[in-house]
């Protein structure tokens, strides 16, 4: 049974090699993905920027009119053109990122320098999140958790075909002899048949180190399924709480911000309310609106994080 045992773990040997290509596939495909995912919070930052801009400068706008028309002293433009420097900062500083986000991801397909000029992509777009449950069956089809499980059946075909070499080989000869020309019948066959003796070699230090590889494979592959749920779950409680912030600042922050910001800058206009206020309004409502940004981009990175655990989208476990 040498033989048969040789070919079993080579080919276990084989599987487990296709299982470490699909991990470095996965990997592949998450990063991708996670690049492309700055590419496109990148650009809504620099949307995002250009519109704080635009708000900063109608700010100085509507304060050098009233300091114009004497309602408010000189220094309320000064801090209004303050502000308007700090949302020209914000510009640039969105230009230098989204160029940055651009370039890696053309790295990733071996272009050093960036030909398109834009992604395209909803960062708004959401899943019905499953069970945990649901998803942790899955784990197991992690090239990671299948590759374990075939480094350690190669390590019990390895040990068995240890075993079977404590067997000694039989060693079978055969052959022709021919004598002198002066004998009669001058040609015999000869036969020959031989068996080692294991008595001081039994391939007691081979075994033993099989039996080493296996324990320590077994306690791989338990290693592995460990990091792999804890990964998993670390990745679902942060996407349940992303989930909830991003519905708070939609519903509840977002609308109110503009509301203020609306007010602050009428009430500002019509002298109702201070300068300081509708500063406040401002960068409150911007402030605000980065968090919501933050919020999609870290919900969409986990949903990638998730998909690459159990190697598989989850809008398939979504659907009912």
């Amino acid at each position: 049974g040498k033989r048969p045992a040789r070919q079993h773990a080579a080919l276990l040997g084989q599987e487990s090699a296709e299982q470490d290509y699909m991990a470095r596939q996965l990997d592949l495909i998450a990063t991708v993905a996670n690049v492309f995912l700055d590419v496109l919070a990148g650009q809504e930052r620099m949307r995002l920027a250009l519109a704080g801009q635009e708000l900063a400068q109608k700010v100085v706008n509507t304060a050098a009119k009233r300091v114009k028309a004497g309602k408010a002293p000189p220094i309320e433009e000064t801090r209004a053109n303050v502000a308007l420097a700090t949302a020209d900062i914000e510009v640039k500083q969105a230009q230098r990122s989204l160029a940055s986000f651009r370039k890696q991801l053309a790295l990733l397909w071996g272009n050093p320098k960036p030909v398109y000029e834009s992604v395209l992509g909803n960062l708004e777009t959401f899943i019905t999140i499953p069970d945990f449950q649901s998803l942790e069956v899955r784990i197991q089809q992690n090239p990671l958790a299948l590759r374990s499980v075939k480094n350690l059946e190669q390590r019990q075909a390895l040990l068995t075909l240890e075993k079977a070499r404590r067997i000694p080989d039989i060693t079978v000869s055969a052959g022709i002899r021919r004598y002198g020309h002066d004998i009669p019948n001058d040609t015999t066959a000869l036969v020959g048949l031989s068996i080692p003796l294991p008595l001081f070699d039994r391939n007691q230090g081979n075994l033993m180190a099989a039996q080493q590889r296996m324990n320590r494979a077994m306690d791989e592959q338990a290693a592995i399924d460990l990091q792999l749920r804890a990964l998993l779950t670390q990745a679902y409680e942060s996407l349940v709480a992303a989930d909830t912030e991003i519905s708070i600042l939609r519903d509840e922050i977002l609308p109110g911000a503009r509301e203020a910001f609306r007010m602050a800058s009428r009430g500002y206009a019509l002298g109702r309310f201070g300068f300081l206020e509708l500063l406040d309004a401002q960068r409150t409502l911007f402030q605000n609106q980065t968090l919501y940004l933050q919020a999609l981009t870290n919900y969409q990175r986990l949903i990638n994080e998730i998909e690459r655990l159990i190697a598989e989208p989850i809008e398939n476990i979504s659907k009912p």
